[in-house]
This record gives structure tokens, C-alpha cells and sequence, in this order.
């Protein structure tokens, strides 16, 4: 792979602001929708799963309802290149660009020599489509595997490429290197934090996907931190963790796991019971908003748009 190391971390903490205020206004709320594996080859359906996703989610970005729409991989199935992106994601899902912050997948967003187009997509570098993500527009273009940091009120989210895992293990190391610098640079600044990855490592089995063992590392680093808050897909389904640590037992201290795999792509059934998954279901498309305080608690909403399963809850201050 070309990318060397530098280039995929090139993308680094700008905007990690310091300490929080003292005295002064408090730092308010962030609201967040989240999801993954969104859309099937070839739909343009605004009544399929994919359709009312979008729909919904782009309703919160018009009307100023939320402050970020993290994408969590797999946008646009199965290869996806320009092409697809622009006729057929972009047909449902143009309306979250504005406050778009994305990661890469492998193998339906990325992999190299093949479907490499996604991040030319989000610079607005695919012809018919010259919008660009949210987080181009702040931070330009942004390669397929970079990682890149961003605040978010009192929040720091750090977003990281699952598919170096898979394609390049010498360039995940490094990229755990940089991880461990800028969650140490954020938690001396005050802030709460969470990560953004594609393939998940708190997870039930299914048929398709055994947890991701190979990203053990960052998981090390986000319990050597204390990271609040993990966002994954994949698994085509609906979990979430107990406060974990990076030995899978529930402590008061632990990361909150999603996995938000409900996009719109055909859902999977469970084929394990991790003792770490709290809730979990496999009927329901939908996608996630949390609300994130400046005090590091958070409330969540699981919003069902085709099903009939939801999750809602608080996780309190540390």
C-alpha cells in the first residue's frame, strides 16, 4: 500500500481545545445520530429501511437537531465506487452531509487497488456530487485510512480505519501509537472520550462475524485512557456493552460498546451471549442518538424506522 505512515495520520487533534471552562457558561450538550452498513446496491427505495434512515436523519441535520451525523462504515454496498455513491447513496443520504463525520470500512468502502473512491467522495471529488462531508469542509481531504481526531464540546472522538487491520497490520500499529498520543493530549485537556471504528470488538457472533481480536490493541489503549464511549458497525444488528474493560468484565470505569449495524442492509440473528452485551436485538432498523453532557455522562435513544426494538438509557458522571 502506498500511504505511508504519515500520510495516514496526517489527520490529527486539531481542535482539541484545552481544559474546560470554569466559571463561565457551561459547555453545552452535544447530540449525535449514529450508524452503519447503510445502504444496498442499487437503492434508491425512500420507503426501504436505508430510505427511512436517511429520511429521519436528515430531518435532525435540517432542522438543527443534531451537531454530528457519525457515518460508522459500509455506506454503500457491495463495491461501491464513484458511481454508486453519487446515483444511489447520495440519493437517500445527501442530506446528512453538512454534518457528516466518517470512517472508511473494509471491505464495501475500501480496499485498496479495488473500490478506493469513498474518500474522494467526500471531498466532493466524484463527478455529479460536489458536496463535502462535514469533516472535509473543516479539515480538507482526508484519505481512506487516516485517522483524525475531533472535539465536540467537552468530548474528544478519535476516528480510526478498521480496515488496516485487515490490509496493512504494520500501519495499525502505528496508528495505535497515534491513538495512545492523542487520547493522552485529550484526557490532559479535560475532555471525555470516545472512538469511532468500523469493525467492533465488543460484539456478539453471527454467521458472518466473530469479534475484531486483531484490534485487542486499541482496545488496551482505550482502557489504558479510560475512554467512555465506543461507536462500531458490521454485524448488521443492534448491541450494547456494560462499562467493559479491555478483559471483557463490567466495571464501573469501563467503555460503553455500541454497535450500530442498522442502517438498512438485511439484518443477521445472533449466534453467541457475550456476558458483556447488555442489549441487543436483530428485528429493528433504526439508528442511535446520544446526547453527551459536559459532566461525561450521556443519554442514548435507539429510534426504530423499521421494527419494533429500541433501547434508551443514561450512563451517570464519572
Amino acid at each position: 500500500m502506498a500511504a505511508t505512515a504519515a500520510a495516514i495520520l496526517a489527520v490529527s487533534t486539531a481542535g482539541c481545545t484545552g481544559a474546560p471552562e470554569q466559571g463561565g457558561s457551561a459547555t453545552p450538550d452535544v447530540r449525535i445520530a449514529a450508524v452503519g452498513d447503510m445502504n444496498d446496491a442499487g437503492n434508491i427505495d425512500p420507503d426501504s429501511p436505508s430510505g427511512r434512515n436517511a429520511a429521519a436523519i436528515t430531518r435532525l441535520v435540517q432542522d438543527n437537531e443534531i451537531d454530528a451525523f457519525l457515518g460508522l462504515g459500509d455506506f454503500q454496498y457491495d463495491t461501491a465506487y464513484c458511481d454508486d455513491y453519487v446515483n444511489y447513496w447520495a440519493t437517500l443520504w445527501s442530506g446528512t452531509m453538512p454534518k457528516l463525520y466518517w470512517v472508511s470500512a473494509p471491505n464495501h468502502d475500501w480496499e485498496p487497488g479495488r473500490n478506493e473512491d469513498l474518500d474522494n467522495f467526500m471531498n466532493g471529488q466524484c463527478p455529479g456530487s460536489p458536496e463535502k462531508a462535514a469533516i472535509n469542509m473543516e479539515r480538507g481531504r482526508i484519505g481512506n485510512g487516516e485517522a483524525y481526531s475531533k472535539d465536540l464540546g467537552n468530548w474528544h472522538f478519535a476516528f480510526l480505519s478498521s480496515a488496516h487491520w485487515r490490509y496493512n497490520p504494520a500501519q495499525a500499529g502505528a496508528m495505535t501509537r497515534w491513538l495512545d498520543r492523542d487520547l493522552a493530549a485529550a484526557k490532559e485537556a479535560g475532555k471525555h472520550l470516545a472512538v469511532v471504528h468500523h469493525e467492533p470488538y465488543f460484539t456478539s457472533t453471527t454467521a458472518e462475524h466473530e469479534r475484531a481480536g486483531d484490534h485487542k490493541p486499541w482496545i488496551d489503549v482505550m482502557w489504558k485512557h479510560r475512554v467512555r464511549l465506543t461507536l462500531s458497525g458490521s454485524q448488521h444488528n443492534y448491541e450494547r456493552s456494560c462499562p467493559v474493560n479491555n478483559k471483557d468484565k463490567c466495571v464501573d470505569d469501563g467503555m460503553t460498546a455500541f454497535q450500530v449495524s442498522t442502517g438498512g442492509i438485511a439484518l443477521r440473528p445472533f449466534t453467541s451471549s457475550p456476558r458483556y452485551i447488555e442489549k441487543r436485538f436483530s428485528d429493528t432498523h433504526g439508528f442511535l442518538r446520544l446526547t453527551l453532557h459536559s459532566d461525561g455522562s450521556f443519554d442514548w435513544n435507539f429510534v426504530a424506522t423499521r421494527g419494533p426494538s429500541t433501547d434508551s438509557g443514561t450512563r451517570p458522571a464519572p
